[in-house]
């Protein structure tokens, strides 16, 4: 099972955080922190897998993947391959660059709830529901439609709306 998904700046602020474990909130900004500390301490010519125990409890794995400025980060325990993990955060790298035409740190600070869609859309509750970017792009589009008609739905007649404007 995933545990959790990060999105961080080479700075380390969380750009997306998504926990699919309860705990307090203050328990996830330690984690941040700490995920944060073993990141930038690494050289780069190592491997992208980390053991999480220290911070997640036995058996907890963490693989990243360093892209120009942000960290994606996916946490998870023994019951996931973690070479699938590295693969799934190229899928979600791939759909991000599908829907934002190269994707960078301002397209995830001012398009978070777009963010939450795409990562719905590979992962729910921790388990991966689709690795095929493609797949995933149709569904965020399907979306987009969806909300796009439902806020341009009026829900007052127009009869009403003229007998107010007199």
């Amino acid at each position: 099972m995933i545990r959790a998904v990060l999105v961080m700046n080479t700075q380390g602020k969380p750009r997306l955080a998504k926990f699919y474990e309860f705990m307090p909130v203050e328990k996830q900004q330690e984690i941040i922190r700490n995920v944060f500390a073993v990141l930038c301490s690494r050289p780069e010519h190592v491997s992208n897998f980390v053991d999480a125990e220290s911070f997640f409890g036995p058996d907890a794995r963490l693989v990243y993947k360093h892209l120009a400025t942000l960290y994606f980060v996916f946490i998870f325990d023994g019951s996931e391959n973690e070479l699938a993990m590295l693969d799934l955060i190229q899928v979600f790298v791939e759909t991000l660059d599908k829907c934002f035409r190269n994707v960078c740190e301002l397209d995830v600070v001012f398009n978070y709830s777009k963010m939450h869609t795409i990562l719905d859309e590979i992962i729910f509750g921790g388990q991966v529901l689709e690795t095929s970017s493609t797949e995933v792009m149709k569904a965020v589009e399907e979306i987009s439609k969806l909300d796009a008609a439902s806020s341009a739905i009026n829900l007052v007649p127009k009869s009403v709306s003229s007998w107010r404007s007199r």
